[in-house]
């Protein structure tokens, strides 16, 4: 569940960022930063950025943060940067899976806002407390999942919205990847080793690092929610612990149909994110690859390519696109976008007002959803592919 907001009033001053995890030989914590930086919003002035202590100091040295800022834990980090007048406003947490629940809860409980990287919890009981907490703090909680911030993404769903599409009636989404079709894990490869750890991750491999994203992306572009799924979750590789291959058949309330495939032994694919939605008017079909195109078809009329700052884009699409049209933007824009929407409602935050019209970001509601679809997928393959309600 998506927020839009209404209503805006600004007030000054960089918001003072803090990061768990994201340290040396981290990827996405370097994301992270670079996206935070980008539109000038955010400035990191804190971090527990490693839980082995000789890492993290040196992380901080190489990111400017002062040593007096550099924590041992997140725990620690909370308490501190809570009791400070310069403390941080919000904190990036991009750790493994299993420390983004008991992270939130620290920042939250300290009165600060989290940014947190997907999937949010490893279970659905550790989700449902932490939006309870969520609700009751009163703080801002974004989930990174930045595909929603493709200037593309946004006219995509403005035009479902619109009735541009008709009645939704097919949902086609699909992310394959190839690079764990070896046994990458045990190669000392940190990014495949954590994810492929239950204890670490979940227990969801590809379901929960990439099923999610195109799961929450078929969800944000067509606001349909889901009833049931079937699916078949299977590892390849022999001796992985968890599943590196989804297929799975989703039944829509209203009627309408999807099918998603997740897949990181799919050999060729480097980040093959699809959508395609089809409706009773016409289909819209977008690529993560070139993801400033998005192809419209109206029925019985020629197909149309749709720019970013083209001929045709909508507002929704122009209000998070940062150059003209024919300069690419991609993946960094995309996730700085998120960071961007994190920003106003902080910034709406400080004075009890809120964002400007139109700000939208995943919130604890969305990382809720994808820890049940997690549980869902699970269950169902587990019982033999049958078809599973998805609370």
């Amino acid at each position: 569940m998506a927020i839009e907001a209404s209503g805006y009033e600004s007030t000054g001053g960089r918001i003072r960022l803090g990061m768990v995890g994201g340290g040396q030989g981290a990827f996405i914590g370097a994301v992270h930063r670079i996206a935070a930086r980008i539109d000038g919003q955010f400035e990191l002035v804190a971090g527990a950025l490693s839980s082995e202590p000789v890492r993290a100091k040196a992380s901080a040295v190489e990111l400017g943060i002062a040593a007096d800022r550099s924590y041992g834990s997140f725990e620690e980090m909370a308490r501190a940067e809570a009791a400070r007048p310069d403390g941080i406003e919000a904190v990036s947490i991009v750790t493994p899976n299993h420390v983004h629940a008991p992270a939130a809860r620290a920042f939250l409980e300290a009165g600060i806002h989290v940014i947190c990287d997907k999937p949010m919890t490893t279970t659905v009981a550790d989700a449902e407390r932490l939006v309870d907490l969520v609700e009751s703090s009163g703080k801002v909680f974004v989930l990174t999942h930045n595909y929603t911030g493709y200037p593309m993404i946004r006219q995509a769903r403005a035009m479902i919205a619109n009735g541009e599409l008709g009645d939704v009636r097919v949902v086609q989404v699909e992310y394959p990847q190839d690079w764990l079709t070896e046994r990458t894990e045990l190669s000392g490869s940190k990014q495949a080793e954590w994810r492929t750890d239950p204890k670490r991750s979940g227990a969801g491999g590809c379901i929960g690092d990439i099923g999610t994203h195109a799961y929450n992306l078929a969800a944000f572009v067509t606001g349909l929610k889901t009833d049931a799924i079937l699916a078949q979750l299977t590892t390849f590789v022999p001796g992985r612990l968890l599943d590196d291959h989804v297929q799975i058949m989703l039944r829509y309330q209203g009627g309408a149909r999807g099918l998603l495939w997740a897949s990181q032994v799919a050999v060729g694919n480097e980040n093959a994110l699809k959508l395609r939605v089809y409706g009773s008017k016409g289909g819209l079909e977008w690529i993560q690859e070139d993801p400033n195109y998005l192809w419209f078809t109206r029925f019985g009329q020629p197909k149309q390519l749709l720019t970013r700052a083209g001929a045709g884009a909508q507002p929704e699409a122009a209000r998070v696109s940062r150059l003209p049209g024919g300069h690419p933007e991609g993946y960094l824009e995309g996730f700085a976008t998120i960071y961007a929407e994190a920003a106003r409602a902080i910034r709406a935050a400080r004075t009890g007002a809120s964002p400007e019209v139109g700000t939208i970001y995943p919130t604890v509601h969305d990382g809720l959803a994808g820890m049940r679809f997690i549980e869902a997928a699970v269950a169902s393959s587990k019982a033999g592919n049958v078809w599973t309600k998805v609370e």
